[in-house]
C-alpha cells in the first residue's frame, strides 16, 4: 500500500511496477527493525533487572529467547538455593555435633566455631573470628604440638572448664585441607580417661586383693605341712587363715553384688520397704564391725524418724546403708563419734545421713570415692578389711532408686555422706489429726 501512494506521488507512472513493492518491503524490514531492536532492548533491562518472575515479551524469537533464559535463570536459583540448604544444613550438623570444630585460615585465624568448640577452649563465635588460635589458646601441650607442624596424631590438653576437683580433658587433632587451611576437631575424653582409670585400678586392685589372702593361706598351709604344732599354734594359724579366706569371699561377694546391680531391672516402685527393721539391723553390724576393729564399740549415735518408708529393694538398701555406715565405722578413729540420721524432708522426699568425726577426705578426692577401688588411705582399707567397691556400690544403688548422693568433707574434720530419695520414692507418715479422722471415717 505504502509502495502504491509512494510511486504514484513522488514517482513517475510510467515507473515499472516493481518499484512498490521494493519500496514497500524495505519499509517492511525498516519497521521490523524498529521493533526487534526495540524488543531487544526491553529484554536487555530485563535481563539486568534480574527479574525472573516473568518474561517481558510473549511473543516471537525474542519472546522464545526471554522464555528460556527464565528458565535457565530459575532452574541455576534453585541449583544454588539447593546448595545453600546443603551447606546450611551441614553447618547445623557441625553446630549440632558434641565434638568441637574450629575453620582455620592459612594464618591460623579463627574463620569458624561451633558451640562445641567454644565450650571446649572458651571462645566466643563472634568477637573471636578472625583471631590467630595460638593466641587464644595457650596450653604449652597444644604450643607445642603447632610449632612442630607435624599433626599426624593428636595432642591431649585440659579444657577450659577443667578444675583440681572437675578435670576436663580434651583430644585435639588438627587436619589440613585446601589452600593451606586447617580443620581443627577437638573431643571430650575425660570420661574415657576416667574409664582407663578405672579399668587400671580394677585390676591392679584385683589382683593385688586375691593374691595377698592366696599367698598368706598358701604359707599357712605349707606351715602346717611341714612343720610339728601344738593345738594352740594349729587353732591361731586356722583361724588367721579362716580370715583371709572371708577376706577373698567378701571381695567374690561385693563385685557379684555390682555386676547384678549393673545388670538387673530398676526395683519395683511399688514395693513398699520399711526402713526401721533395717536400720536396727545395720545398727547391730554397725557395733559388731566396731567391736572387731577397736575392741570395743564407737559412740554410734541413731536417730531415726518412724514410719517412713521408701519404694525400692530391701536388699539393695540394706546395702547402700550399711556401707555407708560400715565406711563410717572404718575410717573414725577410736573414742569418735559416728551420728546416723534419717528424716523426712519439706518437699515430701526422706534423707539419709552419715556423719563421722574421722580423718576426712581432702576436696581433689571426693569425686573419685565411687570409682571401683579406688581408696584415700590403701594401707588403712587393707588394715580394716575393707574392699574398696562399697561407695560403688552406694552410687548404684542410689541411681536406682532416684535418689542423690553427696559427699562433704573436711580433712580432720570428719566427713557427711548423705542420700536424698525424691518424693515419688517416699511415703511419709501421715499427721495424727490427719490420721485419726480416717480412722474416724
Amino acid at each position: 500500500m505504502f509502495g502504491w501512494w509512494f510511486s504514484r506521488n513522488f514517482v513517475s507512472p510510467s515507473a515499472p511496477t516493481l518499484v512498490p513493492m521494493v519500496l514497500s518491503a524495505l519499509f517492511a524490514s525498516y519497521l521490523w527493525l524498529l521493533l526487534d531492536v526495540a524488543l531487544g532492548m526491553r529484554v536487555l533491562r530485563w535481563l539486568s533487572s534480574g527479574d525472573t518472575l516473568q518474561t517481558p515479551v510473549a511473543f516471537g524469537l525474542w519472546g522464545e529467547i526471554s522464555d528460556r533464559v527464565r528458565r535457565l535463570a530459575r532452574s541455576r536459583e534453585r541449583a544454588v538455593q539447593q546448595r545453600d540448604d546443603r551447606f546450611q544444613d551441614f553447618l547445623a550438623a557441625m553446630q549440632a555435633s558434641p565434638n568441637g570444630v574450629v575453620l582455620l585460615d592459612a594464618d591460623l585465624r579463627i574463620e569458624w566455631c561451633n558451640q562445641s568448640a567454644q565450650s571446649h577452649f572458651g571462645l566466643d563465635g563472634t568477637r573471636d573470628l578472625l583471631q590467630h588460635f595460638g593466641n587464644l589458646v595457650r596450653d604449652p601441650g597444644f604450643a607445642a604440638y603447632l610449632a612442630t607442624g607435624d599433626f599426624k596424631g593428636d595432642v591431649l590438653m585440659p579444657g577450659r572448664a577443667s578444675t583440681s576437683a572437675k578435670p576436663v580433658r580434651l583430644s585435639v587433632h588438627m587436619h589440613p585441607y585446601g589452600e593451606s587451611r586447617t580443620l581443627l576437631l577437638s573431643r571430650d575424653v575425660t570420661a574415657v580417661e576416667q574409664a582407663e582409670a578405672m579399668r587400671r585400678d580394677f585390676v591392679a586392685n584385683v589382683s593385688h586383693e586375691i593374691r595377698t589372702p592366696l599367698t598368706v593361706l598358701s604359707g599357712f598351709v605349707e606351715t602346717l605341712q611341714s612343720l610339728n604344732l601344738n593345738e594352740e599354734e594349729r587353732a591361731r594359724y586356722l583361724q588367721l587363715m579362716a580370715l583371709q579366706a572371708e577376706r577373698m569371699q567378701s571381695l567374690v561377694s561385693d563385685l557379684l553384688t555390682l555386676s547384678r546391680l549393673e545388670g538387673s531391672p530398676l526395683p519395683s516402685a511399688q514395693e513398699w520397704v520399711s526402713m526401721e527393721p533395717i536400720f536396727e539391723q545395720c545398727r547391730h553390724e554397725a557395733s559388731e564391725l566396731s567391736r572387731v576393729l577397736w575392741g570395743q564399740p564407737q559412740g554410734l549415735e541413731f536417730h531415726i524418724a518412724p514410719d517412713i518408708t521408701v519404694a525400692g529393694s530391701v536388699v539393695e538398701l540394706h546395702s547402700a546403708l550399711l556401707n555407708l555406715i560400715g565406711n563410717a565405722v572404718r575410717y573414725t578413729p577410736e573414742g569418735k563419734n559416728i551420728y546416723v540420721r534419717w528424716q523426712a524432708q519439706a518437699d515430701g522426699g526422706a534423707e539419709f545421713t552419715v556423719r563421722d568425726e574421722g580423718v576426712g577426705i581432702a576436696a581433689e578426692q571426693i569425686p573419685r570415692l565411687t570409682e571401683r577401688f579406688y581408696r584415700v588411705d590403701r594401707s588403712r582399707s587393707r588394715e580394716t578389711g575393707g574392699t574398696g567397691l562399697g561407695l560403688a556400690i552406694v552410687k548404684h544403688v542410689t541411681q536406682r532408686h532416684g535418689a542423690e548422693l553427696s559427699i562433704s568433707s573436711l580433712p580432720g574434720q570428719g566427713s557427711t555422706f548423705t542420700i536424698r530419695f525424691p518424693a515419688s520414692r517416699v511415703c511419709l507418715p501421715k499427721p495424727s489429726g490427719l490420721a485419726n479422722l480416717t480412722d474416724a471415717a
